[in-house]
């Protein structure tokens, strides 16, 4: 299984602060600051979840949605912004989840243990 995070945001302040919260429930992130280096990255390793930022300087969420289907990797938004309307419109386009910033260890800690959990189960049900 890999529970590995690409975490894609350009605040490194909040890699920290994510790295900490999920070293709690043994969980690596790899920070990648921009769409670019989150491309560069998923083409070079696997990770069970992608968490990026809604609005990034070279791109949005939306430009990782289909690498991210392709990789076999769970996508979640983050967005200081998130409503139910954002909420809803990502999962029907296939984001697993939203999370809100800033963001809450218990919430955060949830819904990518979660993630990880239904990537794995997606993987495992393919190759029965």
């Amino acid at each position: 299984m890999d529970s590995s995070v690409l975490f894609v945001s350009p605040r490194v302040q909040d890699a920290s602060s994510l790295a900490e919260m999920l070293d709690e429930i043994s969980i690596p992130v790899v920070h990648a600051s921009s769409l670019k280096d989150a491309v560069s990255k998923l083409r070079a390793a696997t990770f069970g979840v992608v968490l990026t930022e809604a609005k990034l300087d070279d791109g949005n969420w939306l430009d990782l949605l289909e690498i991210t289907r392709r990789s076999g990797s769970e996508l979640v938004v983050t967005d200081a912004w998130a409503d139910a309307q954002f909420w809803a419109m990502a999962i029907n386009l296939g984001a697993y989840d939203m999370l809100a910033q800033p963001f809450r260890g218990t919430e955060v800690r949830r819904v990518l243990a979660s993630a990880s959990s239904h990537q794995t189960s997606a993987k495992t049900a393919a190759v029965v």
